[in-house]
């Protein structure tokens, strides 16, 4: 054995430094490297092959690195039509071209299609988005299914053995029929690994053709209440202890580090000559938006929606169409449950018409 690679070097790889900062992706770094823009104790940095360590001067563009930001983790509900990635070649919408400008730079852990909706975990941080969509770090990922066509329940529980289509091997899933609406069947289907269109193509295999799909939990954490297009940040010591200490080590996750908002990475960004400037953040989104409060600690917790500005108007009253959706998305229960919850809010003791 090499003993070269017994030992490898201290530190960490330059490009993931840089990621870490909130600057840039790791490929984007590499790239910056290849450009000759990144310089390491006033040198600059001919391969992204290298390590560095705590007490290194990193400069790209002459400017210093900015302060590691501490991990963060944002749910995102993730509403059809838009893209997950930071830009399309057609022009396609994206997630990050909608997010509150506010924000810092994000990446997805994992995607969904562009016709998927549901939850989307966000964070700025490499290492833990990595860390999550390994297979072995075992979180459950769950979903609510609309497909045409039919399927016996016998045919899902076979599904908990694992199944091999066209040559992938897909692993251990777990289905349940919810109910029949017309030619169509809503389904519960839970996934660990997340392969590249598993759902579609599992179902495709036993004859149904989805037409909705919605993520509503991924771990510990779920969907809830959270409104499309909304976004919440997940609190700190939340985050870490749905981790543990495996997934966090794992992960590189610092929690200690300051919290850095927008404002004063473009500050940072701003120092740097153009036509070479920091891609500090992601695209520009729509100020209105906010993000709301963080979420429970308990992972069967709902996770409320983020408050409406004051400018925006209020929300609507509920029409037949959108409570038919929303029975489907609940189920006819909990939804009954929630519409008593709103009208006693709305109708305080002591104030009845």
């Amino acid at each position: 054995m090499d003993k070269q690679n017994e030992h490898p070097p201290a530190g960490e790889r330059i490009a993931k430094v840089i990621a870490r900062a909130g600057l840039a992706s790791r490929r984007e770094a590499e790239a910056w490297i290849a450009a000759g823009r990144v310089a390491v104790n006033g040198k600059l940095v001919a391969s992204p092959a290298l390590n560095v360590g705590a007490r290194d001067r990193i400069e790209v563009d002459g400017q210093p690195l900015p302060t590691r930001e501490r991990t963060r983790l944002f749910l995102y509900h993730k509403q059809r039509g838009l893209l997950t990635t930071h830009a399309d070649p057609g022009g396609r919408p994206t997630i990050f071209s909608v997010l509150p400008k506010e924000l810092p730079r994000l990446i997805s852990v994992g995607r969904l299609d562009l016709n998927t909706e549901g939850l989307l975990l966000l964070t700025n941080d490499g290492g833990l988005a990595r860390a999550l969509e390994l297979p072995a770090t075992g979180w459950l990922r769950r979903y609510r299914v609309r497909a045409h066509g039919s399927v016996a329940q016998a045919q899902l529980d076979a599904l908990r053995r694992g199944i091999t289509i066209d040559g992938v091997r897909y692993g251990e899933i777990e289905a349940t029929v919810d109910r029949a609406q017309g030619s169509n069947v809503w389904l519960t289907f839970a996934i660990r690994e997340g392969k590249n269109r598993e759902v579609k193509n599992v179902l495709g295999h036993l004859g149904l053709a989805v037409n909705r799909l919605i993520r509503v939990s991924f771990g510990p954490f779920r969907l809830g209440d959270l409104s499309e297009g909304a976004i919440e940040e997940v609190k700190t010591r939340t985050l870490r202890d749905q981790l543990g200490d495996r997934i966090a080590a794992l992960a590189g996750a610092d929690f200690s580090g300051p919290r850095i908002e927008r404002d004063r990475i473009e500050r940072e960004a701003d120092a740097v000559s153009a036509p070479h400037r920091h891609p500090a953040t992601g695209a520009q989104g729509d100020p209105r938006r906010r993000v709301g409060r963080s979420a429970p600690a308990s992972p069967d917790a709902r996770v409320r929606p983020a408050p409406p500005d004051a400018g925006e108007r209020k929300r609507p009253p509920r029409t037949r169409k959108k409570r038919q959706r929303d029975a489907e998305r609940f189920g006819q229960p909990e939804l009954a449950r929630r519409e008593k919850k709103a009208r006693g809010r709305r109708s305080p003791p002591g104030k009845r018409r």
